[in-house]
Protein backbone atom coordinates (compact mmCIF):
# COMPACT_ATOMS: atom_id res chain seq x y z
CA UNK A 1 0.00 0.00 0.00
CA UNK A 2 1.33 3.09 -1.05
CA UNK A 3 0.87 5.97 1.93
CA UNK A 4 0.11 9.50 0.51
CA UNK A 5 0.80 12.43 2.68
CA UNK A 6 -1.39 15.60 2.32
CA UNK A 7 -3.23 15.57 -1.21
CA UNK A 8 -4.36 18.55 -2.49
CA UNK A 9 -8.06 17.74 -3.22
CA UNK A 10 -10.84 20.18 -3.79
CA UNK A 11 -14.15 19.33 -2.80
CA UNK A 12 -14.97 16.88 -5.64
CA UNK A 13 -12.13 14.64 -4.33
CA UNK A 14 -10.19 15.84 -7.68
CA UNK A 15 -6.14 16.62 -7.12
CA UNK A 16 -5.73 20.52 -7.90
CA UNK A 17 -2.76 20.61 -9.87
CA UNK A 18 -1.55 23.80 -8.65
CA UNK A 19 1.43 24.47 -11.03
CA UNK A 20 -0.20 23.62 -14.17
CA UNK A 21 -3.52 25.33 -13.44
CA UNK A 22 -1.12 28.54 -12.63
CA UNK A 23 0.37 27.91 -16.07
CA UNK A 24 -2.95 27.75 -17.93
CA UNK A 25 -3.70 31.43 -16.84
CA UNK A 26 -0.27 32.51 -17.32
CA UNK A 27 -1.04 31.59 -20.75
CA UNK A 28 -4.69 33.33 -20.81
CA UNK A 29 -2.73 36.79 -19.81
CA UNK A 30 -1.11 36.05 -22.96
CA UNK A 31 -3.71 35.40 -25.75
CA UNK A 32 -7.76 34.31 -25.26
CA UNK A 33 -7.44 30.86 -26.90
CA UNK A 34 -4.64 28.32 -25.41
CA UNK A 35 -3.86 25.06 -26.73
CA UNK A 36 -3.36 22.53 -23.75
CA UNK A 37 -1.91 19.36 -25.65
CA UNK A 38 -0.94 16.02 -23.81
CA UNK A 39 -1.00 12.51 -24.85
CA UNK A 40 -3.99 10.64 -23.39
CA UNK A 41 -4.76 10.06 -20.06
CA UNK A 42 -2.08 12.49 -18.87
CA UNK A 43 -4.69 14.63 -16.99
CA UNK A 44 -6.19 16.90 -19.83
CA UNK A 45 -10.00 16.23 -19.35
CA UNK A 46 -9.55 16.07 -15.38
CA UNK A 47 -7.40 18.99 -15.01
CA UNK A 48 -10.31 21.51 -17.14
CA UNK A 49 -12.54 20.49 -15.06
CA UNK A 50 -10.86 21.53 -12.13
CA UNK A 51 -10.40 25.00 -13.44
CA UNK A 52 -12.43 27.48 -11.55
CA UNK A 53 -14.98 29.31 -13.30
CA UNK A 54 -14.83 27.58 -16.39
CA UNK A 55 -17.77 26.06 -18.87
CA UNK A 56 -16.66 22.60 -19.96
CA UNK A 57 -17.20 20.95 -23.25
CA UNK A 58 -16.81 17.25 -24.42
CA UNK A 59 -16.33 17.33 -27.86
CA UNK A 60 -16.11 13.37 -28.53
CA UNK A 61 -20.15 13.74 -26.66
CA UNK A 62 -22.34 13.88 -30.09
CA UNK A 63 -24.69 16.90 -28.63
CA UNK A 64 -21.94 18.98 -28.12
CA UNK A 65 -20.43 18.80 -31.79
CA UNK A 66 -23.93 19.93 -32.35
CA UNK A 67 -23.69 22.67 -30.28
CA UNK A 68 -20.98 23.82 -32.02
CA UNK A 69 -21.93 23.57 -35.32
CA UNK A 70 -22.62 27.59 -35.37
CA UNK A 71 -19.26 28.38 -34.01
CA UNK A 72 -20.34 32.39 -34.00
CA UNK A 73 -23.31 31.44 -32.32
CA UNK A 74 -22.03 29.87 -29.71
CA UNK A 75 -18.81 32.26 -29.26
CA UNK A 76 -21.99 34.96 -28.97
CA UNK A 77 -23.64 32.98 -26.39
CA UNK A 78 -20.36 32.78 -24.29
CA UNK A 79 -19.00 35.99 -24.25
CA UNK A 80 -16.71 37.18 -22.17
CA UNK A 81 -16.49 33.66 -19.95
CA UNK A 82 -14.18 30.88 -19.73
CA UNK A 83 -14.59 28.15 -22.10
CA UNK A 84 -12.96 24.24 -22.37
CA UNK A 85 -13.31 22.42 -25.30
CA UNK A 86 -11.78 19.03 -24.59
CA UNK A 87 -10.83 16.65 -27.78
CA UNK A 88 -11.94 19.48 -29.92
CA UNK A 89 -9.73 17.73 -33.11
CA UNK A 90 -13.36 15.43 -33.14
CA UNK A 91 -14.84 18.43 -34.99
CA UNK A 92 -15.27 18.33 -38.56
CA UNK A 93 -12.94 21.83 -38.92
CA UNK A 94 -11.79 22.81 -35.01
CA UNK A 95 -9.71 25.55 -36.63
CA UNK A 96 -12.31 27.56 -37.82
CA UNK A 97 -14.05 27.47 -34.49
CA UNK A 98 -10.52 28.46 -32.60
CA UNK A 99 -9.59 31.18 -35.71
CA UNK A 100 -13.06 33.08 -35.00
CA UNK A 101 -12.79 32.80 -31.19
CA UNK A 102 -9.29 34.72 -31.73
CA UNK A 103 -10.16 37.09 -33.97
CA UNK A 104 -13.82 38.36 -33.51
CA UNK A 105 -14.52 37.24 -29.63
CA UNK A 106 -11.23 38.33 -27.59
CA UNK A 107 -13.18 38.66 -24.72
CA UNK A 108 -14.21 34.97 -24.44
CA UNK A 109 -10.95 33.05 -23.11
CA UNK A 110 -11.08 29.54 -24.90
CA UNK A 111 -8.78 26.10 -23.61
CA UNK A 112 -8.82 23.43 -26.62
CA UNK A 113 -7.09 20.18 -25.83
CA UNK A 114 -6.26 17.64 -27.76
CA UNK A 115 -3.32 14.85 -28.17
CA UNK A 116 -0.97 15.65 -30.69
CA UNK A 117 0.60 19.17 -31.43
CA UNK A 118 -1.78 21.57 -33.21
CA UNK A 119 -1.69 21.24 -36.53
CA UNK A 120 -0.35 17.81 -36.78
CA UNK A 121 -2.83 16.33 -39.11
CA UNK A 122 -4.89 17.61 -41.68
CA UNK A 123 -7.98 17.83 -39.27
CA UNK A 124 -6.91 21.48 -38.43
CA UNK A 125 -6.78 23.08 -41.54
CA UNK A 126 -5.01 26.61 -39.69
CA UNK A 127 -2.84 26.38 -37.21
CA UNK A 128 -3.30 29.81 -35.47
CA UNK A 129 -0.15 31.19 -36.01
CA UNK A 130 -0.03 33.92 -33.63
CA UNK A 131 -3.28 34.02 -32.39
CA UNK A 132 -2.79 31.37 -29.70
CA UNK A 133 -0.84 30.39 -26.63
CA UNK A 134 0.15 26.48 -26.04
CA UNK A 135 0.77 24.70 -22.79
CA UNK A 136 1.81 21.00 -23.31
CA UNK A 137 0.66 19.06 -20.18
CA UNK A 138 3.74 16.51 -19.64
CA UNK A 139 3.71 13.57 -17.47
CA UNK A 140 3.89 14.62 -13.78
CA UNK A 141 6.48 16.91 -12.46
CA UNK A 142 7.77 16.91 -9.51
CA UNK A 143 5.45 19.67 -8.51
CA UNK A 144 2.66 17.56 -9.32
CA UNK A 145 4.20 14.63 -6.86
CA UNK A 146 3.77 17.33 -4.29
CA UNK A 147 0.31 17.76 -4.71
CA UNK A 148 -0.41 14.22 -5.39
CA UNK A 149 1.43 13.38 -1.77
CA UNK A 150 3.96 11.01 -2.90
CA UNK A 151 7.51 11.98 -3.34
CA UNK A 152 9.07 9.02 -4.03
CA UNK A 153 10.98 8.81 -7.10
CA UNK A 154 11.37 5.76 -8.01
CA UNK A 155 7.69 4.98 -7.38
CA UNK A 156 7.40 8.05 -10.15
CA UNK A 157 9.93 6.40 -12.35
CA UNK A 158 8.80 2.67 -12.16
CA UNK A 159 5.11 3.55 -12.56
CA UNK A 160 5.00 6.57 -14.32
CA UNK A 161 3.59 9.91 -14.31
CA UNK A 162 0.23 9.32 -16.08
CA UNK A 163 -2.11 9.57 -12.72
CA UNK A 164 -3.98 6.50 -13.40
CA UNK A 165 -0.87 4.62 -13.71
CA UNK A 166 0.91 6.39 -10.69
CA UNK A 167 -1.79 6.33 -8.20
CA UNK A 168 -2.06 2.05 -9.01
CA UNK A 169 -0.21 0.19 -5.96
CA UNK A 170 1.42 -2.21 -8.36
CA UNK A 171 2.53 -1.14 -12.40
CA UNK A 172 -0.56 -1.15 -13.89
CA UNK A 173 0.91 -4.08 -16.90
CA UNK A 174 -2.31 -4.40 -18.38
CA UNK A 175 -2.91 -0.67 -18.65
CA UNK A 176 0.15 -0.14 -20.62
CA UNK A 177 -1.08 -2.11 -23.19
CA UNK A 178 -4.53 -1.01 -23.85
CA UNK A 179 -2.94 3.01 -23.57
CA UNK A 180 -1.20 1.34 -26.72
CA UNK A 181 -4.07 0.09 -28.40
CA UNK A 182 -6.25 3.32 -27.69
CA UNK A 183 -3.52 5.13 -28.66
CA UNK A 184 -3.49 3.81 -32.42
CA UNK A 185 -7.41 3.21 -32.14
CA UNK A 186 -8.22 7.06 -31.22
CA UNK A 187 -5.31 8.93 -32.11
CA UNK A 188 -3.20 7.53 -35.50
CA UNK A 189 -5.98 6.31 -37.37
CA UNK A 190 -8.37 9.32 -36.77
CA UNK A 191 -5.76 11.75 -37.38
CA UNK A 192 -3.20 10.03 -39.74
CA UNK A 193 -4.95 7.34 -40.98
CA UNK A 194 -1.88 4.83 -41.58
CA UNK A 195 -1.55 1.33 -42.15
CA UNK A 196 0.24 -1.77 -41.07
CA UNK A 197 -0.81 -1.65 -37.24
CA UNK A 198 1.50 -4.45 -36.40
CA UNK A 199 4.45 -2.39 -37.68
CA UNK A 200 3.72 0.95 -36.18
CA UNK A 201 3.15 -0.76 -32.45
CA UNK A 202 6.49 -2.80 -32.99
CA UNK A 203 8.28 0.33 -33.46
CA UNK A 204 7.06 1.76 -30.41
CA UNK A 205 7.66 -0.94 -28.29
CA UNK A 206 11.29 -0.95 -29.77
CA UNK A 207 11.97 3.00 -29.51
CA UNK A 208 10.67 2.27 -25.63
CA UNK A 209 12.64 -0.43 -25.05
CA UNK A 210 15.60 1.48 -26.54
CA UNK A 211 14.49 4.82 -25.24
CA UNK A 212 17.35 7.08 -24.66
CA UNK A 213 19.65 5.87 -27.61
CA UNK A 214 20.99 6.50 -30.43
CA UNK A 215 18.09 5.96 -33.90
CA UNK A 216 19.23 4.79 -37.11
CA UNK A 217 16.25 3.91 -38.81
CA UNK A 218 17.93 1.08 -41.27
CA UNK A 219 17.28 -1.32 -38.24
CA UNK A 220 14.40 -0.16 -36.81
CA UNK A 221 13.10 -0.62 -40.56
CA UNK A 222 14.30 -4.22 -40.58
CA UNK A 223 12.83 -5.09 -37.41
CA UNK A 224 9.65 -3.93 -38.34
CA UNK A 225 9.50 -5.14 -42.22
CA UNK A 226 8.80 -1.77 -43.60
CA UNK A 227 10.54 0.84 -45.51
CA UNK A 228 13.53 3.05 -44.15
CA UNK A 229 10.99 6.58 -45.30
CA UNK A 230 7.75 4.56 -43.70
CA UNK A 231 10.08 4.14 -40.36
CA UNK A 232 10.69 8.54 -40.69
CA UNK A 233 7.18 9.05 -41.42
CA UNK A 234 6.12 6.51 -38.28
CA UNK A 235 8.40 8.69 -36.15
CA UNK A 236 7.28 11.80 -37.58
CA UNK A 237 3.95 10.63 -36.51
CA UNK A 238 5.04 9.73 -32.15
CA UNK A 239 6.74 12.77 -31.96
CA UNK A 240 3.48 15.34 -33.39
CA UNK A 241 1.54 12.95 -30.66
CA UNK A 242 4.28 13.82 -27.73
CA UNK A 243 4.71 10.06 -27.68
CA UNK A 244 8.79 10.20 -28.24
CA UNK A 245 11.09 12.63 -28.04
CA UNK A 246 14.00 13.66 -30.41
CA UNK A 247 16.84 15.14 -29.48
CA UNK A 248 18.95 16.41 -31.84
CA UNK A 249 22.95 16.70 -31.72
CA UNK A 250 24.40 20.28 -31.17
CA UNK A 251 27.08 21.01 -33.52
CA UNK A 252 29.32 23.63 -34.29
CA UNK A 253 32.69 21.47 -35.59
CA UNK A 254 31.31 19.13 -37.94
CA UNK A 255 34.90 17.25 -38.33
CA UNK A 256 35.00 16.17 -34.79
CA UNK A 257 31.37 15.66 -33.48
CA UNK A 258 28.06 13.67 -34.70
CA UNK A 259 25.81 16.03 -36.65
CA UNK A 260 22.74 13.54 -37.79
CA UNK A 261 22.25 10.72 -35.70
CA UNK A 262 19.08 11.89 -33.26
CA UNK A 263 18.62 10.33 -29.54
CA UNK A 264 14.66 9.15 -29.03
CA UNK A 265 13.16 9.03 -25.91
CA UNK A 266 9.85 7.39 -24.85
CA UNK A 267 7.33 9.65 -23.37
CA UNK A 268 7.15 8.07 -20.22
CA UNK A 269 9.44 6.07 -17.32
CA UNK A 270 6.75 3.62 -17.08
CA UNK A 271 6.17 3.05 -20.25
CA UNK A 272 10.04 2.75 -20.67
CA UNK A 273 9.83 0.10 -17.62
CA UNK A 274 7.23 -2.05 -19.17
CA UNK A 275 8.90 -2.86 -22.28
CA UNK A 276 12.16 -3.32 -20.63
CA UNK A 277 10.28 -6.11 -18.32
CA UNK A 278 11.41 -4.43 -15.41
CA UNK A 279 8.93 -5.12 -12.31
CA UNK A 280 11.40 -3.56 -9.87
CA UNK A 281 14.45 -1.11 -9.99
CA UNK A 282 18.03 -2.00 -9.49
CA UNK A 283 20.69 0.46 -8.97
CA UNK A 284 21.81 0.30 -12.51
CA UNK A 285 18.66 0.86 -14.07
CA UNK A 286 18.33 4.48 -11.66
CA UNK A 287 20.34 7.00 -13.62
CA UNK A 288 18.64 5.89 -17.28
CA UNK A 289 15.38 6.53 -15.75
CA UNK A 290 16.34 9.82 -13.99
CA UNK A 291 17.60 11.53 -17.29
CA UNK A 292 14.52 10.75 -18.84
CA UNK A 293 12.62 12.89 -15.75
CA UNK A 294 14.58 15.39 -15.96
CA UNK A 295 14.05 16.03 -19.26
CA UNK A 296 10.54 15.83 -18.59
CA UNK A 297 11.40 18.24 -16.21
CA UNK A 298 12.81 20.56 -18.48
CA UNK A 299 9.75 20.20 -21.36
CA UNK A 300 7.18 21.07 -18.73
CA UNK A 301 8.57 24.26 -18.59
CA UNK A 302 10.53 25.06 -21.91
CA UNK A 303 9.26 22.81 -24.69
CA UNK A 304 11.33 20.83 -27.04
CA UNK A 305 12.86 23.50 -29.42
CA UNK A 306 16.16 24.19 -27.80
CA UNK A 307 17.14 20.75 -26.22
CA UNK A 308 20.43 18.95 -27.67
CA UNK A 309 22.15 16.42 -26.93
CA UNK A 310 26.35 16.05 -28.06
CA UNK A 311 28.69 13.31 -28.64
CA UNK A 312 31.98 13.70 -30.11
CA UNK A 313 33.02 10.99 -32.37
CA UNK A 314 35.58 9.93 -29.54
CA UNK A 315 32.66 8.56 -27.68
CA UNK A 316 32.33 11.88 -24.98
CA UNK A 317 28.60 12.91 -24.67
CA UNK A 318 27.12 15.29 -22.58
CA UNK A 319 23.38 14.69 -22.00
CA UNK A 320 21.46 17.91 -22.76
CA UNK A 321 22.47 20.62 -24.25
CA UNK A 322 20.57 24.02 -24.12
CA UNK A 323 21.44 26.29 -27.05
CA UNK A 324 19.87 29.81 -27.09
CA UNK A 325 20.65 32.26 -29.81
CA UNK A 326 23.41 35.17 -29.15
CA UNK A 327 24.35 32.62 -25.40
CA UNK A 328 26.87 30.33 -24.66
CA UNK A 329 25.67 26.63 -24.50
CA UNK A 330 24.75 25.12 -21.20
CA UNK A 331 25.71 22.05 -20.61
CA UNK A 332 23.74 19.40 -18.66
CA UNK A 333 24.47 16.00 -17.17
CA UNK A 334 22.05 14.10 -15.28
CA UNK A 335 23.53 11.81 -12.67
CA UNK A 336 21.25 9.78 -9.98
CA UNK A 337 23.60 10.86 -7.23
CA UNK A 338 26.40 13.78 -7.23
CA UNK A 339 29.02 11.21 -6.18
CA UNK A 340 27.92 10.05 -9.71
CA UNK A 341 29.74 12.89 -11.73
CA UNK A 342 32.69 11.56 -14.28
CA UNK A 343 33.87 15.50 -15.12
CA UNK A 344 35.56 14.07 -18.28
CA UNK A 345 32.66 14.38 -21.26
CA UNK A 346 31.97 18.05 -19.74
CA UNK A 347 35.89 18.57 -20.15
CA UNK A 348 35.51 17.36 -23.62
CA UNK A 349 32.51 19.47 -24.22
CA UNK A 350 33.84 22.66 -23.05
CA UNK A 351 37.46 22.22 -24.72
CA UNK A 352 34.97 22.27 -27.91
CA UNK A 353 33.02 25.25 -26.82
CA UNK A 354 34.11 27.62 -24.30
CA UNK A 355 32.08 29.51 -22.36
CA UNK A 356 28.53 28.81 -20.73
CA UNK A 357 27.43 27.20 -17.68
CA UNK A 358 27.73 23.32 -16.65
CA UNK A 359 25.50 21.49 -14.88
CA UNK A 360 25.24 17.82 -13.48
CA UNK A 361 21.59 17.78 -12.39
CA UNK A 362 21.50 14.80 -8.99
CA UNK A 363 18.28 13.50 -6.88
CA UNK A 364 20.29 13.88 -3.55
CA UNK A 365 21.22 18.14 -3.24
CA UNK A 366 19.27 20.01 -1.12
CA UNK A 367 20.61 23.27 -2.48
CA UNK A 368 23.51 24.10 -4.96
CA UNK A 369 26.95 22.53 -4.62
CA UNK A 370 29.79 24.37 -6.93
CA UNK A 371 32.30 21.94 -7.60
CA UNK A 372 35.91 22.66 -9.27
CA UNK A 373 37.84 20.51 -11.78
CA UNK A 374 40.37 22.09 -12.94
CA UNK A 375 39.65 25.51 -14.48
CA UNK A 376 36.24 24.00 -15.04
CA UNK A 377 33.23 25.36 -12.29
CA UNK A 378 30.43 22.36 -12.46
CA UNK A 379 27.03 23.15 -10.50
CA UNK A 380 25.58 20.24 -8.89
CA UNK A 381 21.58 20.98 -9.03
CA UNK A 382 18.15 19.67 -8.12
CA UNK A 383 15.79 19.91 -11.01
CA UNK A 384 14.19 22.57 -9.63
CA UNK A 385 16.64 24.29 -8.87
CA UNK A 386 17.99 23.95 -12.44
CA UNK A 387 14.85 25.04 -13.59
CA UNK A 388 15.02 28.16 -11.86
CA UNK A 389 18.81 29.01 -12.23
CA UNK A 390 18.45 28.05 -16.12
CA UNK A 391 14.89 27.70 -17.66
CA UNK A 392 13.24 30.88 -15.71
CA UNK A 393 16.65 32.50 -14.44
CA UNK A 394 15.28 35.66 -11.99
CA UNK A 395 14.19 38.83 -13.38
CA UNK A 396 16.73 42.02 -13.28
CA UNK A 397 15.22 44.59 -10.93
CA UNK A 398 14.96 47.82 -13.65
Amino acid sequence: MIAFGSTKCNTDGVVTRTSWIARIASAWGHRSVVWLMGVRRVGKSVLCQSLPGCEYFDCELPRVRRLLEDPEAFLRQHRGKRVVLDEVHRLPNPSELLKIAADHFSTTRVLATGSSTLGASARFRDTLTGRKAEVWLTPMTLADLVDFGNEDLQHRMLHGGLPPFFLAEEPPERDFQEWVDAYWAKDVLELFRLERRQSFQRLVELLMAQSGGMFEATSFARACEVSRTTIGNYLAVLEATLVVHVVRPFARRRAAEIVAAPKVYGFDTGFVCYHRGWHTLRREDLGLLWEHLVLNEIHAHLGAGSIHYWRSKHGNEVDFVLARRGAPPTAIECKWTAGDLDSANLRAFRHAHPGGANYVVVSDVDRPIARRYGDLTVRCVSPGQLIEEVIRPPRKPR
